[in-house]
């Protein structure tokens, strides 16, 4: 980068728990060091960029069947480096959030790891959020995994909320993000019964109240329009506003609705709070970017986010492939090198009956 002037992404690529976000670490670490300053002292770039990982861990990572700290979404960093090779600044982007594992999980996987951490807080964090253990609230106990082996959750949520302080990330932020997960748990414990009319429900019992109540207060809302909210549905058409009320099942579906939709917005507003607090340098013409993303998958049963996950990993694959296989073997037919020609799986058939149009998957998604 320094002698050619030219900017480099390293990607890593393997399938789900083959070791890709300790490799991406162990890069970051690498480049810290290479382009860190010495004996300055404070809150460096480099440190940011370092903590940055063990947040968003803590809000991006759940233990899978494969993997005890698995990465559910992807992540580019962008390193920026000033004429002389040390870092200037950084960018952190996002993709891909597994958004549906808030809601639902399967034996032996957790939930995204910040639940665990915040139900393992010290007692008076715990007393104000009325918390308890993992097991009494339903975002958690559809798995009867808690615990991880070697892992104490308490003494993770202390290292990240120490990592938080280092990025950036006020006490008082950092009290406004765990309020907003404890609201989560408290919203995934509200059941709904049928009500009196046709087609319409109401919260079930005082105990769901509770729970109602409690995520109201977190979200700093009204309760009675949170319960609106959650059991009627507001149509809104040029000539009125209808509102039609929503059966049981329906409640749940848009209580669940809600709750992956606060947390993806948390994570989004997580990442943009780093990439604040760390600054991107404008002049910069000198970048390494790190990619790690999810490896290919294949579950007892597979949904939307799978088919997403790994088309994008066929995408990388047949990234590696044009770069490392197809243009240098080409390079070598024309300067006429002697060399033995490498098989390799062309895997442009699969990403064609996906996405080409108009008759591709994605295409035909979308029509439907």
């Amino acid at each position: 980068m320094i002698n050619e002037g030219k900017s480099n992404s390293i990607l890593v690529s393997g399938e789900s728990g083959a070791g890709k976000t300790e490799t991406t670490k162990m890069l970051m670490r690498y480049l810290a060091y290479l382009g860190g300053r010495s004996g300055v002292e404070g809150r460096t770039v480099e440190q940011q960029v370092l903590e940055s990982n063990p947040v968003l861990e803590a809000f991006g990572n759940a233990k899978t069947v494969r993997n005890n700290n698995s990465s559910r979404f992807g992540k580019f960093v962008e390193i920026q480096f000033d004429k002389n090779g040390r870092i200037s600044g950084a960018a952190i982007r996002t993709y891909l959030l597994e958004r549906s594992r808030v809601c639902q999980i399967s034996d032996p996987e957790r939930n995204y790891h910040c639940f665990y951490l915040l139900c393992a807080a010290p007692h008076e964090d715990i007393a104000k959020y009325k918390l308890g253990s993992p097991k009494s609230f339903h975002y958690l106990n559809q798995s009867n995994c808690y615990e991880l082996d070697g892992v104490s959750d308490a003494h993770e949520y202390l290292a990240t909320r120490r990592a938080m302080d280092i990025v950036g990330i006020s006490d008082q932020e950092q009290e406004a993000i765990f309020r907003v997960v404890a609201a989560i748990l408290h919203l995934g414990n509200i059941d709904f019964a049928k009500g009196k009319e046709i087609d319409s429900s109401v919260i079930k019992d005082e105990k769901s109240r509770f729970h109602l109540n409690m995520t109201a207060e977190l979200l700093r809302c009204d309760a009675q329009s949170l319960e609106d909210a959650l059991i009627k549905r507001v149509m809104v058409t040029p000539e009125e506003v209808i509102t039609r009320t929503l059966d049981p099942v329906n409640a749940v579906a848009s209580r669940d609705a809600l709750a992956k939709t606060i947390y993806s917005r948390l994570f989004d507003w997580i990442v943009e709070k780093i990439n604040i607090s760390i600054g991107q340098d404008p002049d910069s013409k000198s970048i390494i970017g790190v990619l790690d993303i999810y490896g290919f998958e294949s579950f007892k049963c597979n949904s939307f986010e799978q088919f997403c996950i790994n088309f994008t990993n066929e995408k990388l694959q047949q990234h590696f492939n044009q770069h490392v296989f197809k243009m240098e073997q080409e390079e070598y037919t024309r300067e006429e090198i002697n060399w033995s020609y490498i098989e390799f799986i062309d895997n442009q058939d699969v990403l064609d009956l996906i996405e080409k149009k108009p008759g591709g998957i994605i295409a035909l998604l979308d029509e439907a």
